[in-house]
């Protein structure tokens, strides 16, 4: 399964509003419970377990990407979302550069080898800095899920 395959355009934000770490991932979360991809009743949960995996380590990966993610015990698929930011945020990336492109996910946590494996995908994808510079450049939703989407190449998509 490749990410674009968990993405439609409405999880997918090309101008994030917020400018901090914490706010950023609020702001993606806000935008799945907007589009029904998690019920309001389950933010709270969400943005806790999220909050907790941030506490441990930045899940900025360095290159201007970041994948925070966490299990849910109230869903039954992964949920994800694309975040764009032009200015950038301050993850405390690996790097300590700021962060411009932002994959967050949550896996039921009965499915721990799934969340596994979709860490590793996502994170293969952006080691590919020219997927990288095309994320950052494109005009339009379809345009970034076209991206996700595209055919995988040695330097790899995310197949999950």
């Amino acid at each position: 399964m490749k990410l674009a395959q968990l993405l439609s355009v409405d999880q997918i934000l090309l101008d994030m509003e917020a400018g901090e770490h914490w706010p950023s991932i609020v702001e993606l979360v806000e935008q799945l419970v907007k589009t029904g991809r998690l019920c309001e009743s389950q933010r709270d949960e969400i943005l806790t377990s999220l909050k907790a995996r941030e506490e441990q380590v930045s899940t900025g990966i360095g290159s201007g990407v970041a994948i925070p993610h966490t299990f849910s015990d109230v869903l039954e698929e992964v949920v994800a979302i694309f975040g764009r930011s032009q200015r950038g945020i301050d993850f405390s990336a690996l790097d300590n550069a700021p962060v411009h492109l932002i994959v967050l996910f949550i896996v039921p946590r009965k499915d721990y080898h799934l969340h596994l494996r979709t860490l590793a995908a996502i994170a293969k994808m952006f080691t590919n800095s020219e997927i990288r510079r095309q994320l950052g450049s494109a005009s339009s939703r379809e345009e970034v899920l076209a991206i996700l989407d595209s055919k995988p190449s040695r330097t790899g998509q995310a197949t999950v």
